[in-house]
Protein backbone atom coordinates (compact mmCIF):
# COMPACT_ATOMS: atom_id res chain seq x y z
CA UNK A 1 0.00 0.00 0.00
CA UNK A 2 2.72 2.71 0.87
CA UNK A 3 4.39 1.58 -2.42
CA UNK A 4 1.39 2.42 -4.61
CA UNK A 5 1.00 6.08 -2.71
CA UNK A 6 4.69 6.85 -3.17
CA UNK A 7 4.56 5.47 -7.08
CA UNK A 8 1.10 7.62 -7.33
CA UNK A 9 3.10 10.89 -5.63
CA UNK A 10 5.75 10.33 -8.35
CA UNK A 11 3.41 9.57 -11.17
CA UNK A 12 2.10 13.12 -10.26
CA UNK A 13 5.71 14.80 -10.20
CA UNK A 14 6.62 13.22 -13.80
CA UNK A 15 2.90 14.34 -15.28
CA UNK A 16 3.95 17.98 -13.63
CA UNK A 17 7.23 17.96 -15.17
CA UNK A 18 5.73 16.94 -17.86
CA UNK A 19 2.94 18.93 -18.45
CA UNK A 20 5.94 22.06 -17.75
CA UNK A 21 8.10 21.26 -20.12
CA UNK A 22 5.35 21.75 -22.69
CA UNK A 23 3.83 24.84 -21.22
CA UNK A 24 7.44 25.74 -21.28
CA UNK A 25 7.89 25.07 -25.19
CA UNK A 26 3.97 27.20 -25.67
CA UNK A 27 5.89 29.74 -23.76
CA UNK A 28 8.78 30.46 -25.56
CA UNK A 29 7.22 30.64 -28.91
CA UNK A 30 5.10 33.32 -28.37
CA UNK A 31 6.61 36.09 -26.11
CA UNK A 32 5.19 39.36 -25.82
CA UNK A 33 7.46 42.29 -24.59
CA UNK A 34 6.89 45.21 -22.56
CA UNK A 35 9.53 47.44 -23.74
CA UNK A 36 10.82 50.21 -21.08
CA UNK A 37 12.73 53.05 -22.80
CA UNK A 38 14.86 54.69 -20.27
CA UNK A 39 18.26 55.35 -22.52
CA UNK A 40 20.15 55.30 -25.74
CA UNK A 41 19.76 51.59 -26.26
CA UNK A 42 16.11 52.26 -27.13
CA UNK A 43 17.40 53.25 -30.36
CA UNK A 44 18.62 49.60 -31.82
CA UNK A 45 14.56 48.69 -30.82
CA UNK A 46 12.86 49.55 -33.96
CA UNK A 47 16.21 48.17 -36.38
CA UNK A 48 14.87 44.71 -34.25
CA UNK A 49 11.37 45.11 -35.23
CA UNK A 50 11.62 45.73 -38.64
CA UNK A 51 12.09 43.49 -41.25
CA UNK A 52 15.91 43.28 -42.09
CA UNK A 53 16.33 41.71 -38.16
CA UNK A 54 11.93 41.24 -38.13
CA UNK A 55 11.82 39.77 -34.18
CA UNK A 56 8.42 38.45 -35.03
CA UNK A 57 10.02 35.62 -36.88
CA UNK A 58 10.77 34.16 -33.58
CA UNK A 59 6.70 34.69 -32.38
CA UNK A 60 7.91 38.04 -30.61
CA UNK A 61 5.72 40.99 -30.68
CA UNK A 62 5.68 43.99 -28.58
CA UNK A 63 2.58 44.77 -25.47
CA UNK A 64 1.05 47.85 -24.68
CA UNK A 65 0.85 46.99 -21.26
CA UNK A 66 2.51 44.79 -18.49
CA UNK A 67 0.06 42.55 -17.68
CA UNK A 68 -0.06 41.80 -21.16
CA UNK A 69 3.55 41.04 -21.75
CA UNK A 70 5.91 38.34 -20.65
CA UNK A 71 9.03 39.94 -21.13
CA UNK A 72 10.21 43.57 -19.74
CA UNK A 73 12.89 44.42 -21.83
CA UNK A 74 15.03 47.41 -19.79
CA UNK A 75 17.11 49.37 -22.03
CA UNK A 76 19.13 51.81 -20.49
CA UNK A 77 20.35 53.94 -17.19
CA UNK A 78 17.93 53.68 -14.47
CA UNK A 79 16.97 56.70 -11.84
CA UNK A 80 15.51 56.19 -8.91
CA UNK A 81 12.48 57.71 -10.88
CA UNK A 82 12.43 54.87 -13.24
CA UNK A 83 13.39 51.98 -11.38
CA UNK A 84 10.24 52.92 -9.06
CA UNK A 85 8.04 52.52 -12.46
CA UNK A 86 10.18 49.32 -13.62
CA UNK A 87 9.65 47.55 -9.95
CA UNK A 88 5.80 48.99 -10.06
CA UNK A 89 5.17 47.29 -14.17
CA UNK A 90 7.34 43.84 -13.07
CA UNK A 91 4.82 43.17 -10.12
CA UNK A 92 1.93 43.76 -12.90
CA UNK A 93 3.25 41.49 -15.06
CA UNK A 94 1.21 37.82 -14.93
CA UNK A 95 3.77 34.80 -14.04
CA UNK A 96 5.74 33.82 -15.50
CA UNK A 97 8.01 36.74 -16.80
CA UNK A 98 11.40 37.16 -17.51
CA UNK A 99 13.38 40.17 -17.51
CA UNK A 100 16.16 41.44 -20.09
CA UNK A 101 18.56 44.03 -19.01
CA UNK A 102 20.04 45.99 -22.01
CA UNK A 103 23.41 47.16 -22.24
CA UNK A 104 26.57 48.09 -19.73
CA UNK A 105 23.87 50.89 -18.02
CA UNK A 106 21.53 48.61 -16.64
CA UNK A 107 24.62 46.40 -15.02
CA UNK A 108 26.82 49.19 -13.92
CA UNK A 109 25.27 52.33 -14.77
CA UNK A 110 26.92 52.58 -17.84
CA UNK A 111 28.89 56.17 -18.55
CA UNK A 112 26.20 57.64 -15.91
CA UNK A 113 27.98 55.24 -12.96
CA UNK A 114 29.52 58.19 -10.58
CA UNK A 115 25.75 60.04 -10.90
CA UNK A 116 23.88 60.01 -7.57
CA UNK A 117 20.61 59.26 -9.10
CA UNK A 118 21.77 56.17 -11.25
CA UNK A 119 21.20 53.14 -10.34
CA UNK A 120 23.03 50.61 -10.65
CA UNK A 121 22.94 46.22 -10.64
CA UNK A 122 19.17 46.29 -11.64
CA UNK A 123 19.31 42.38 -10.50
CA UNK A 124 19.29 43.90 -6.64
CA UNK A 125 15.82 45.01 -7.46
CA UNK A 126 14.52 43.02 -9.76
CA UNK A 127 15.23 39.08 -11.25
CA UNK A 128 17.13 40.10 -14.49
CA UNK A 129 17.05 36.74 -16.82
CA UNK A 130 19.61 37.71 -19.30
CA UNK A 131 22.07 40.99 -19.68
CA UNK A 132 22.96 42.01 -23.48
CA UNK A 133 26.29 43.16 -23.75
CA UNK A 134 27.25 46.78 -25.42
CA UNK A 135 26.96 50.37 -25.22
CA UNK A 136 24.63 50.32 -27.31
CA UNK A 137 23.59 46.52 -28.07
CA UNK A 138 23.18 46.35 -32.05
CA UNK A 139 19.97 44.53 -33.62
CA UNK A 140 22.50 41.29 -34.07
CA UNK A 141 23.33 41.44 -30.36
CA UNK A 142 19.52 42.11 -29.22
CA UNK A 143 18.31 38.59 -31.89
CA UNK A 144 20.94 37.06 -30.41
CA UNK A 145 19.77 37.93 -27.32
CA UNK A 146 16.11 36.65 -27.80
CA UNK A 147 17.26 33.43 -28.88
CA UNK A 148 19.28 32.80 -26.14
CA UNK A 149 16.10 33.19 -23.58
CA UNK A 150 13.75 31.31 -25.91
CA UNK A 151 16.11 28.52 -25.63
CA UNK A 152 16.26 29.37 -21.49
CA UNK A 153 12.63 28.98 -21.07
CA UNK A 154 12.40 25.81 -23.34
CA UNK A 155 14.55 24.14 -20.92
CA UNK A 156 12.84 25.39 -17.75
CA UNK A 157 16.45 27.54 -16.97
CA UNK A 158 14.51 30.94 -16.79
CA UNK A 159 13.10 31.06 -13.37
CA UNK A 160 14.11 34.60 -12.04
CA UNK A 161 10.21 35.04 -11.54
CA UNK A 162 10.58 32.17 -9.29
CA UNK A 163 13.85 33.80 -7.79
CA UNK A 164 11.88 36.33 -7.09
CA UNK A 165 9.01 34.94 -5.38
CA UNK A 166 11.25 33.12 -3.11
CA UNK A 167 13.67 35.51 -1.93
CA UNK A 168 10.70 38.81 -2.15
CA UNK A 169 12.50 40.03 1.41
CA UNK A 170 15.97 40.71 -0.16
CA UNK A 171 14.71 42.21 -2.93
CA UNK A 172 12.04 44.40 -0.84
CA UNK A 173 14.88 45.40 1.64
CA UNK A 174 17.24 46.48 -1.50
CA UNK A 175 14.39 48.29 -3.24
CA UNK A 176 13.21 50.34 -0.01
CA UNK A 177 16.98 50.94 0.91
CA UNK A 178 17.58 52.35 -2.21
CA UNK A 179 13.98 54.07 -2.73
CA UNK A 180 12.79 54.49 0.46
CA UNK A 181 9.38 53.52 -0.17
CA UNK A 182 8.76 51.13 -3.14
CA UNK A 183 4.89 52.06 -4.21
CA UNK A 184 4.26 54.68 -6.82
CA UNK A 185 1.37 57.09 -5.82
CA UNK A 186 -1.80 57.52 -6.90
CA UNK A 187 -2.15 60.99 -6.76
CA UNK A 188 -5.92 60.75 -7.73
CA UNK A 189 -6.68 58.92 -4.60
CA UNK A 190 -4.57 60.48 -1.50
Amino acid sequence: MFNIVEDTQKTREDTRKTWEKIADYFRANSIWMKWYCTGCGAMEMPPTMTSRFDMEQLGMGPMATPRQADVLLITGYLSAKTLRRVIYSYEQMQDPKYVIGFGSCTLNGGIYFDSYATMTRLDHYIPVDLYIAGCMPRPEAIMNAFDTLIAMIKKGEAKGWKHYQDNYEWYNANQIHSLKEVRVKDEFHE
